[in-house]
């Protein structure tokens, strides 16, 4: 039983190589995107700092930010 979901009447080689190769890239592309988001991040911090109470309302107020904040609130 075992063997014959390992083989896959000849088409296992095939199979288990792709999705390893897929399993292994997708893997790679989270750490990558993790990675770059945290150097973002940082980034903004070092430039912008943490903004007041009152600029973060205006922040808020003005409609790009609005979109902005409405795609990342569930990061």
């Amino acid at each position: 039983m075992m063997n014959e979901l390992i083989s896959m009447n000849g088409y296992g080689a095939y199979v288990w190589s792709a999705f390893s190769f897929t399993l292994i890239s997708f893997t790679a592309l989270y750490f990558v995107t993790k990675l770059q988001l945290s150097r973002e991040q940082k980034r903004f911090v070092s430039k912008f700092g943490s903004l007041n109470v009152e600029k973060a309302k205006a922040a808020r107020s003005q409609n790009i930010n609005r979109e902005i904040l409405s795609n990342t609130s569930n990061i």
